[in-house]
């Protein structure tokens, strides 16, 4: 069984009167966190899954998510099994 992960950061720019609603589709999303937000309406969230194109499906959702003007991948780094 692979037990490789992807992990990904992204920045998402939303509109801010819509901020609200952004952050409830984006906590539907399985393996994404959110770490930061600012009242303009940036968002830093974190992607986790075990394959690379879960991570491209979640950002081509996220992208066309109502409000969100634009997500851009910051990082990206698969980890291995045994390099915990």
């Amino acid at each position: 069984m692979n037990e490789n992960l992807h992990i990904a950061s992204l920045l998402v720019h939303c509109r801010p009167e819509l901020l609200a609603a952004v952050k409830a589709n984006l906590s539907l999303l399985p393996g994404l966190e959110l770490h930061q937000q600012s009242p303009n309406g940036k968002l830093v969230v974190v992607l986790e899954a075990e394959h690379e194109s879960r991570i491209l499906d979640a950002i081509e959702h996220i992208q066309h998510l109502p409000g969100v003007l634009n997500a851009a991948l910051i990082y990206h780094e698969e980890l291995l099994e045994g390099d915990a």
